[in-house]
């Protein structure tokens, strides 16, 4: 019994210490305000994406773009275990990291000044499943976002 929890244990430091870490994704981005589309896996939102399981709406701006990315920045910035790794004028990468598992999600977002929209794109680095940690925490950016008007 004791060997068992033993290797239970070793699993686990594994999991941890290489299974969170997984490698930052090569393929983010927006080419022509298009995001990656979502693999096939549940643990992705976008509002780019057609099908029920990966669609999420975008939010809206009225001000500048300008000031639409600088309240994004400051919605990012005031939620706990971020980091902005990519910002440019209609442009935002954030690394999210859970707070148990320390698993990171890959979050874009692209200004569409046109529309005044935000597409946005929020994606598990490793696994299937995510049990809508990035719907639930989508969903919380955008009111975050809009009560900031």
């Amino acid at each position: 019994m004791k060997s068992l929890i033993f290797l239970t244990s070793i699993v686990w430091c594994l999991i941890l210490l290489f299974g969170c870490s997984a490698s930052r994704p090569k393929n983010l981005g927006a080419a022509g305000g298009r995001l990656v589309p979502c693999p096939h896996s549940p643990n992705c939102v976008s509002t780019q994406a057609v099908d029920d399981v990966h669609k999420i709406a975008p939010f809206s701006y009225t001000s500048t773009k300008e000031q639409a990315m600088d309240r994004l920045v400051a919605v990012i910035n005031s939620m706990p275990r971020t980091r902005i790794v990519t910002r440019t004028d209609t442009y935002l990468y954030v690394e999210f990291t859970t707070a148990l598992m320390r698993y990171v999600d890959d979050v874009e977002f692209c200004l569409n000044d046109e529309k005044k929209t935000i597409d946005f794109r929020s994606a598990s680095r490793i696994g299937y499943g995510d049990m809508g940690v990035n719907r639930k925490r989508m969903e919380e950016v955008s009111r975050r976002f809009m009560a900031e008007k």
